[in-house]
């Protein structure tokens, strides 16, 4: 199968060395800057069990040669626009998109700009981040890959991919109700990167803050209402597991958005946060907390620009 990872950061890298790992014909398209680096060390993973590194194959946008079985997007939801230009010469009659973006505004983009028969759900659960040096962290084993049909008929271009993931050392989640997995996956992030950006703090020290609990209570029951009110179909179990991994005292926690702004990097403040309040508007949902939040964020974005 031949198969494109557009982006080659934490997620990206990682899973796209798996699957190359395990014999797939990967290909990562990259930016200049990062063609030039993996080109100089290889790609290099860091993870619990040691170091590896792999000679990958790479390509730039203005190179691209044919069409793929499936493109995997792991780019920032901000950079998702410029992935959209770059690979429409990778999208043949029988490609499948699998973006794996944050939030849920990507999917409606995609299936815009492309067609809903191209494109099927997926998320990661991964703790990873890229070092000093461009090598992918992986800093716990965890390391799993969420995918399937937007419309849960799983059908046999869908059962392809399923094979070729499943190959590789990832841990595989082949499900037909891959929308729910992906409001679940909102609720987590967000309500880990709001209760983070607006303490600026990790889990455990706003736990071990007075009305620490409280804030997290109330902004996680804020974004269930708001995702609730656009389709998700709440599961008890789930929605309460969440809860109690978000609140485990014992378990300092901090969001990807939240490492990013605490390094003074872009963020994905409106994919993650903006757009729960714009569908919360929608519905009629008055989210103060998630409005503080956002001007929050907003701020700091106004500044890290004038800083520029």
């Amino acid at each position: 199968m031949r198969i494109l990872i557009v982006g080659a950061g934490a997620t990206g890298g990682y899973f796209g060395a798996r699957l190359a790992q395990a014999g797939q014909d990967v290909t990562f398209l990259v930016r200049e800057r990062r063609l030039t680096q993996l080109r100089e060390t290889g790609l290099i993973l860091q993870t619990p069990q040691g170091t590896e590194t792999l000679q990958p194959q790479l390509v730039q946008a203005s190179s691209l040669d044919g069409y793929y079985d499936l493109i995997v997007i792991t780019v920032k939801s901000f950079a998702l626009e410029q992935a959209l230009e770059d690979i429409a010469p990778a999208v043949g009659p029988d490609t499948l998109i699998m973006p794996i973006l944050n939030g849920m505004r990507h999917i409606d983009t995609l299936c815009e700009h492309f067609g809903t028969d191209k494109v099927i759900g997926g998320l990661c659960k991964i703790n990873a981040t890229l070092g000093k040096n461009g090598e992918v962290v992986q800093m716990t084993p965890l390391h799993q890959i969420y995918y399937g049909a937007l419309d849960g008929n799983n059908d046999a271009r869908l059962q392809r991919i399923d094979d070729a993931l499943r190959e590789s050392v990832v841990e595989t989640f082949f499900t037909d109700n891959i929308i729910s997995e992906l409001w679940e996956k909102w609720l987590l992030l967000s309500t880990l990167g709001a209760v983070c950006a607006l303490a600026r703090g990790n889990t455990q020290q706003v736990l071990q803050s007075q009305g620490g609990e409280a804030l997290l209570q109330s902004i996680f029951s804020e974004i269930l209402a708001v995702i609730s009110a656009e389709g998700y179909q709440p599961r008890p179990a789930i929605t309460a597991k969440i809860f109690e991994v978000l609140s485990n005292p014992a378990t300092p926690m901090t969001s990807s958005m939240y490492r990013d702004l605490t390094q003074g990097f872009d963020i994905e403040a409106d994919q993650i946060i903006g757009d729960l309040l714009l569908r919360a508007k929608r519905n009629g949902i008055n989210a103060p907390l998630l409005n503080a939040v956002n001007v929050n964020l907003q701020v700091y974005l106004q500044t890290k620009h004038h800083a520029n």
